[in-house]
C-alpha cells in the first residue's frame, strides 16, 4: 500500500496505460482522479477500481482554463495532492499528413515487392500543416505543462513532497514515429531536467517514464508492417502490456523512488538503449 491516504491525478485515464496505471495505483491505496477527454471511458475506469477509490473528470488538457478548475476542484475536495501522472496524449491530429504517408509507405512496399527501386518515399512533413502540427504539442507537450503547473500550485499550497511522472516515449530518443509526436515526447525531456533542479529544494520530483510500443488503441493507426518491425527489433520479443507500463509508473512515483529526479526511465523491451 505505497500511496495509502495519498491523492492521484491521472491523465488520459480512460483506456490503455492511463487505466492500467489508475488501478495500479488504487490497487496501492491511492484516492484516485482519473481524467479523460471521453467521459464514457474514463468513468468505465473508475467503476472499475470502485468508486470509493476515485472519480472521474472528463478534461482537455489542452485547455489551460480546463486544467486550472479541475485542479481547484481536486484541492478543494482533497485538500492536497501528491502524484500526477501526465499520461494523456495522442499520436496524430487533422492535417498531419499521416493519412498520405501511410499511402506512400503502401505503395513503396508494393514497388519493392515488385521487385522495382523504389520511387516513392514515405514523406509526412511536406504534408503537415499548423493545425496537425499543433494539435499533438498542443496536447502532448501543452496538456503536460499545464497539468504540471495546477499540480504544483496544489503541491506547494499544502508543504506535500509530491511525485510528477511524465508518459514519454523512446520515440524522442530514436527519432522514430512522425515529427510532432517525437518532438512533443522530447520536449518532455529537457521539462522534466528544468523542473528537476527548480523542484528538488521542495522535495518534489519530476521524472518521465519511456516506453517502447505499447499494446493500447493509438496501435489501431499503426500498419501492420510497422508493427512487426517493432516486434522484430525487441529483444524481448514482444511489445509491452499497459500493465507493465503501470508497474514502472508505480514504483517511480513511490517513495521508494525517493532518489530518482530528472531521470528518463526507459521502459521499451530493450529496443532501443540510451
Amino acid at each position: 500500500m505505497r500511496f495509502a491516504n495519498k491523492v492521484a491525478v491521472v491523465t488520459g485515464a480512460g483506456q490503455g496505460m492511463g487505466r492500467a496505471i489508475a488501478q495500479r495505483l488504487a490497487r496501492e491505496g491511492a484516492r484516485i482522479v482519473a481524467v479523460d477527454v471521453k467521459e464514457a471511458g474514463v468513468r468505465e475506469t473508475v467503476d472499475q477500481i470502485g468508486p470509493d477509490a476515485g472519480i472521474a473528470r472528463v478534461c482537455n488538457i489542452a485547455d489551460s482554463a480546463a486544467v486550472q478548475a479541475l485542479f481547484a476542484e481536486v484541492d478543494e475536495k482533497y485538500g492536497r495532492l501528491d502524484v500526477l501522472v501526465n499520461n494523456a496524449g495522442i499520436g496524430s491530429a487533422r492535417k498531419d499528413g499521416y493519412d498520405k504517408q501511410f499511402a506512400r509507405i503502401a505503395e513503396r512496399n508494393a514497388q519493392i515487392a515488385r521487385g522495382e527501386t523504389p520511387t516513392v518515399f514515405p514523406d509526412i512533413t511536406i504534408d503537415m500543416q499548423d493545425e496537425g502540427w499543433h494539435g499533438v504539442l498542443n496536447v502532448n507537450l501543452h496538456g503536460s505543462f499545464y497539468c504540471i503547473r495546477e499540480a504544483l500550485r496544489v503541491m506547494t499550497k499544502h508543504s506535500i513532497k509530491g511525485s510528477i511522472v511524465n508518459i514519454s516515449s523512446t520515440s524522442a530518443l530514436s527519432g522514430e514515429g512522425a515529427p510532432h509526436y517525437a518532438a512533443s515526447k522530447a520536449a518532455l525531456i529537457g521539462l522534466v531536467r528544468s523542473l528537476a533542479r527548480e523542484l528538488g529544494p521542495r522535495g518534489i520530483r519530476v521524472n518521465n517514464v519511456m516506453p517502447g510500443p505499447v499494446n493500447t488503441p493509438i496501435m489501431g493507426n499503426v500498419p501492420q508492417s510497422w508493427k512487426d518491425s517493432m516486434v522484430a527489433a525487441i529483444p524481448l520479443g514482444r511489445i509491452a502490456e499497459p500493465d507493465d507500463i503501470a508497474n514502472v509508473v508505480a514504483f517511480v512515483a513511490s517513495d521508494e523512488a525517493a532518489m530518482i529526479t530528472g531521470a528518463d526511465i526507459i521502459a521499451n523491451g530493450g529496443s532501443y538503449f540510451k
